[in-house]
């Protein structure tokens, strides 16, 4: 079990010294892909597996707005993507945002940070996809 004091030991993620435009576009592009140049060179079969579970996951999508897929099966490919993100986020970007999200600290992550942020975060990615799906017409509840 990792020790505790190490959980709140700060970590700055490479983007965080950029000025504010820039570092608004690293921190979208930080919660949108799970995976980081040093990640891949330790985890390689892990990251090469998260690839081709991401490619599955989006054509899951797509299946879902040309109306081929269940929303069942959707909730269930979101899941197991959630599952697999959280490994990859733990071996590549490690750290989560300590305080309000406009705030600029971050420390390491441990198991539950890393869980609830990916849990919480993929939620509202998959509330507006669905919510973009429906209001389009492409998925009947």
């Amino acid at each position: 079990m990792a020790d505790p004091r190490s959980m709140t030991e700060p970590m700055t993620p490479p983007y965080a010294s950029n000025g504010a435009a820039a570092r608004l576009a690293a921190e979208t592009w930080d919660h949108l892909w799970p995976w980081s140049r040093s990640g891949f060179q330790r985890q390689r079969a892990i990251q090469a597996a998260g690839l081709a579970l991401a490619v599955a996951a989006s054509l899951a999508w797509v299946l879902a707005a040309l109306g081929q897929l269940a929303p069942a099966a959707i909730i269930g490919w979101w899941f197991g993507w959630s599952v697999f993100e959280i490994a990859v986020r733990m071996g590549s970007k490690p750290y989560v945002k300590e305080g309000p999200w406009w705030g600029r600290r971050y420390r390491r992550a441990s198991l539950m940070d890393m869980i609830c942020y990916v849990g919480f975060k993929n939620l509202l990615i998959g509330a507006a996809l669905f919510i973009g799906l429906k209001w389009a017409g492409l998925l009947v509840l």
